[in-house]
């Protein structure tokens, strides 16, 4: 079979059932895919690697059901890809460590947060205010903290642990804020300061930027400065910019792979140091 070529109409139908809920058509599907050999594993790949956030998570199911794929090595294709989304790229790192993890109880939790926000903003309302309400429920009423007893646990930086445990470290629950603050329609930015992260909003009159690891504390530009320089860091204005996403998920991956050392698992160390290098590379050979 492996000289098989699906046409146009076939790839569309295989696309039409991939998020079908039945147990039968999943079945038929699974039975299908396997026939269909390397042909069916380049489709699910390409859905996989495609702007369809919701067939894509059908199509690593599948993927995954069917062996086809390697946890590790379709985070560096996602590296590699090119096609950053923070969403997609923090699922796929916490994959890395735990490849049976549930992706749609991860989203649901995600929307049912945003969800409980929606129910408490009254229109209309400025993006400050929207956070505002955004930290009660995230810091209020979920419970969510920075997790300073125990900073280095590489548990800090999965976004389904963060989840799960409520706690976390600077650049995840930035993560976790953003993640939210998306499916509000709101548009902040990721800021990767030195020795810390935040959240910044620059839509309202005057910017402004969300600690997530103390509580969703907001801090002008000035205080900012003020904060990092109490801790003996050196600012630029430069450094209030927006943080890429690729930057935003290598810097995960270097914590990982330091807090991983700190904890003495040196290969797991080894294998974040390596995703760090690959999003260096990648990004510098994008750049020549």
């Amino acid at each position: 079979m492996a000289d098989v070529t699906l046409t146009s109409a076939e790839t569309a139908a295989l696309l039409g059932l991939l998020d079908d809920s039945s147990p039968v058509v999943h079945r038929g599907l699974i039975f299908h895919f396997k026939a269909l050999g390397e042909p069916a594993r380049q489709l699910l790949h390409d859905t996989a690697q495609g702007h369809n956030r919701h067939l894509a998570w059908h199509a690593r199911k599948y993927l995954e059901q069917l062996n086809f794929v390697d946890p590790v090595a379709e985070f560096r294709e996602f590296i590699r890809s090119l096609n950053y989304e923070l969403e997609t790229g923090a699922l796929l790192l916490a994959r890395t460590v735990n490849p049976e993890l549930n992706v749609d109880a991860c989203i649901d939790q995600l929307e049912k947060i945003a969800a409980r926000c929606r129910e408490l903003i009254m229109e209309p309302s400025t993006t400050r205010e929207k956070c505002r309400i955004i930290n009660r429920v995230l810091y209020h009423e979920c419970g969510f903290h920075g997790n300073t007893e125990n900073y280095t646990d590489p548990k800090n930086s999965f976004i389904d642990s963060v989840l799960k445990r409520r706690r976390g470290i600077p650049v995840s629950l930035c993560i976790l804020y953003l993640l939210v603050a998306h499916r509000l329609g709101l548009e902040l930015e990721p800021i990767g300061l030195p020795g810390h992260f935040m959240v910044g909003c620059f839509t309202d009159q005057s910017p402004f930027f969300i600690d997530a690891f103390d509580g969703g504390l907001f801090r002008s530009p000035e205080e900012i400065f003020v904060f990092l320089r109490s801790h003996d860091l050196s600012v630029e204005l430069s450094d209030l910019a927006p943080t890429p996403i690729r930057e935003v998920l290598c810097r995960s991956c270097r914590n990982l792979a330091n807090h991983y050392q700190t904890q003495g698992h040196d290969s797991q160390s080894a294998l974040f140091d390596s995703f760090v290098i690959e999003f260096e590379s990648t990004h510098a050979k994008n750049m020549m």
